[in-house]
């Protein structure tokens, strides 16, 4: 079996773990990650630990908050008029609600969690839900695909095969 290179097809199976044990996200409920080593498709940590892989084998890897969501930040917490809120919806701590924000003269719809809601004035944190936190990965690689070399067989369901593969 050939170890997982940049450019290789891989699938695998993973949980993700806080530290307090607790899983924030599973192949169980997605199904299988495929992706092409290299692409950018994963965390540059989390495909640093796939490189070198093969298919059967397992591990877990501890990332950093700086190598994955970064540190919190305090100045990304921030108390807005409830009218900047364009929803006629029961706002409550914990829910996650789209603000239009401007830059660069252009309107974007940026994601908040809401802290706090207080009359008229709502406190939203607009730092990633797992910022701050270190992320274990629990990963197991089901198969390493390698790319057919220049001047190999490029056979496909959609280009149809002229190599005598069926």
């Amino acid at each position: 079996m050939q170890p997982a290179e940049t450019g290789d097809q891989v699938i695998l199976v993973y949980d993700g773990v806080l530290a307090s044990g607790e899983v924030f996200e599973s192949s169980a409920d997605t199904g299988p990650l495929d992706f092409t080593l290299g692409d950018g498709t994963v965390m540059p940590a989390f495909e640093a630990a796939v490189r070198g892989m093969k298919a059967g084998e397992s591990k877990n890897i501890k990332v950093p908050p700086q190598s994955a969501y970064g540190e919190r930040d305090e100045e990304l917490v921030h108390t807005v008029p409830r009218s900047a809120v364009n929803t006629q919806a029961d706002l409550a701590p914990g829910m996650v609600i789209g603000l239009t924000m401007e830059r660069d003269g252009q309107a974007h719809q940026v994601p908040a969690m809401i802290i706090e809601v207080d009359g008229d004035r709502i406190t939203v944190d607009f730092n990633h839900p797992l910022a701050g936190q270190e992320l274990v990965y629990r990963i197991n690689v089901q198969s390493v695909t390698r790319p057919e070399e220049p001047g190999g067989c490029n056979c496909s369901a959609d280009s149809g095969c002229d190599c005598g593969h069926s």
